[in-house]
């Protein structure tokens, strides 16, 4: 059979062949598509993420810009606000500014105001720059006395013009500049403009510089006292501005703002950086970097408006700032625009790539159940012929023996007729060679017809017991042998075609005394309560690993040393009558002592 099949394997392996490198190549068609509409989404992804990085760089610098008016006059003008605002030159921190007080355990500032105002302040050297301005305050101050108001103002132009030559200590400056004002506004009668200027403003010096007022010389020259010295003059240019109207809400407003430490800003920076705690720094020139105050997630929602604005995002689209990096170089912002419609379209290609992958998977399955079913009906085939030229020489050598038996024994019943000899016994023999060959073709009719689903039966109730009389009845016309039948059965009725019932009985029977080298044959036939029957035999057995083989067509098993006569259809035709009555039928029993057969009926064929 092998030879035969072999251009069926050959062909079938030349078209799976074929067949798996055309799905092959299929498949590698759906995996590009795929990378192509993965690449497109990515393509999109990138510049929308790469505009949205121009973008918030774009804004964060205009910010910055729009800031440096502001920061550059902070940066001289200590009383200007620095709210938001970073400048750093060569290491040190100008804003936000810092309190950064003398570190000193005294107060010299308030101890050298207190002795102004006691008139005991002394310089110690005669030729002292102090000792000129000390001078000029008891002039001021005794043209105060006097009432002499134009002796106190040149007296006052003249300390103004020693302050603008010389630059002294602030724990000196600072004292006595504001002992000289709480004077003149206490006891004299001063020009408000010029008051303004010398508490607040500031004159120019005729020098092309300016002399700063009280406040920004204060705020100013604030890393020159202890933490006790600003505290008092705070306290007493508050006051003083106050009295003589001065603006003093944001001096107390710039003194709240110093910072006691530098913000924890990075040192080094090679580019723009946004800092997650909210700034954004930008290095200008070697040793200076400017910075401004933003709300991240403020310019974040400002951005995503405008790109849903321009079409650019869904409705329901969002930018993200990614990753958990406390500084952001611009130049790599790590930002995430996300879009439920690019999940969808995810999710979309994703769905369409495994289902065209499961469309090539399910015509490689299909295919090669194709080229099984193909090898199998093949082998089908083959093997169909070869059992249906088995079975006719088997039917051919069946019928031809009981012919030929029939044709001998008539032959030599009529030459003994004629000669006048005894010939009882050939009639017998005669009729039995034709009851085999009767039961042969009954099998053949019977099989083929429940095979094909053509026999229909013709339900009845039937004795167990009077079947078992027939069989024995049976066994005495057509056995050869002696055989001796037991039978354990009781009076329960089946619901059953007793024909096919009486077929079953007889082949069983028939293959015990075929296969059997015993004499006398013993059957025994006992029905069981649970609605099973149990044929035995004392036959040659069937090995285990055939008990189930024996029920297929056309086997037949070998007998000991001798021909068993038979056509291999007994046991299958039993097994389909059960079947057809909605039983089974199987070998509960063998061993070369005998065979057990179980018959199974259901509770419906049992009355």
């Amino acid at each position: 059979m092998l030879r035969r099949l072999l251009p069926t394997l050959i062909a079938l392996a030349l078209g799976l062949a074929g067949l798996g490198w055309g799905l092959g190549y299929l498949q590698r068609i759906f995996a590009a598509e795929r990378d192509d509409a993965q690449a497109s989404l990515d393509s999109r992804r990138k510049a929308l993420e790469q505009y949205a990085r121009a973008s918030l760089t774009q804004s964060l610098h205009d910010r910055l810009e729009a800031a440096r008016p502001a920061m550059e006059a902070a940066s001289v003008d200590p009383l200007m606000p620095a709210t938001g605002l970073y400048l750093r030159e060569r290491g040190e921190q100008l804003l936000p500014r810092l309190a950064q007080h003398d570190t000193g355990d005294d107060a010299p500032a308030r101890e050298r105001y207190t002795r102004l105002r006691a008139g005991t302040e002394r310089a110690d050297e005669e030729e002292d720059p102090w000792a000129e301005r000390l001078a000029l305050v008891r002039a001021v101050d005794g043209a105060l006395t006097r009432g002499d108001r134009r002796a106190s103002t040149v007296a006052l132009m003249a300390l103004l013009q020693h302050r603008a030559q010389y630059v002294l200590a602030s724990t000196r400056d600072v004292p006595g500049l504001l002992v000289v004002l709480e004077s003149l506004a206490e006891r004299g009668d001063p020009v408000p403009q010029l008051m303004h200027a010398l508490v607040r403003e500031g004159l120019a010096d005729g020098r092309g510089g300016r002399l700063d007022g009280l406040q920004r010389l204060l705020l100013s020259r604030r890393s020159r006292f202890t933490r006790e010295d600003f505290t008092f003059l705070r306290e007493r240019v508050a006051a003083l501005s106050t009295k003589v109207g001065a603006p003093v809400t944001d001096f107390e407003a710039r003194v709240g703002e110093l910072a006691a430490e530098p913000l924890p800003l990075p040192r080094k920076l090679d580019g723009p950086v946004l800092v997650r705690t909210g700034w954004y720094l930008e290095p200008r020139g070697g040793s200076q970097v400017r910075g401004v105050a933003v709300d991240a997630t403020a310019l974040l929602e400002s951005l995503t408006r405008e790109m849903r604005e321009r079409g650019l995002l869904e409705a329901d689209g969002q930018v993200r700032l990614l990753g958990d990096a406390e500084v952001l170089s611009l130049d790599a912002l790590p930002l995430s625009v996300e879009t439920p419609e690019w999940a969808r379209a995810q999710g979309a290609l994703v769905r369409r790539y495994r289902l065209k992958t499961g469309m090539v998977a399910l015509c490689a399955v299909l295919a090669m159940g194709i080229a099984a079913l193909s090898f199998v009906a093949q082998r089908r085939k083959y093997r169909f012929l070869e059992l249906k030229s088995d079975f006719v020489a088997t039917v051919s050598h069946e019928l031809r023996t009981p012919l030929a038996s029939i044709r001998l024994l008539a032959e030599t019943l009529e030459w003994r007729l004629a000669e006048g000899t005894d010939a009882r016994d050939y009639p017998a023999r005669i009729v039995r060679e034709a009851d085999g060959l009767g039961f042969l073709v009954e099998n053949l009719l019977s099989f083929n017809r429940i095979d094909k689903g053509r026999w229909v039966p013709k339900l009845a109730p039937v004795r167990l017991d009077e079947l078992v009389s027939g069989l024995r009845r049976d066994l005495e016309a057509w056995s050869k042998v002696p055989v001796e039948l037991d039978a354990q059965v009781d009076d329960r009725t089946y619901h059953a075609d007793a024909q096919l019932l009486r077929l079953l009985l007889s082949n069983l029977a028939r293959n015990a005394c075929a296969y059997n080298t015993r004499s006398p044959v013993r059957l025994r036939i006992e029905s069981l309560p649970d609605g099973k029957v149990r044929f035995s035999d004392n036959g040659i057995g069937i090995p285990r690993e055939q008990w189930e083989t024996v029920f297929e067509e056309f086997v037949r098993l070998p007998g000991q040393g001798r021909d068993v006569p038979g056509s291999g259809l007994g046991l299958a035709l039993c097994r389909r009558i059960m079947r057809l009555h909605g039983g089974s039928l199987r070998v509960a029993d063998s061993s070369p002592e005998g065979t057990t057969f179980e018959l199974s009926f259901p509770p419906t064929v049992m009355t």
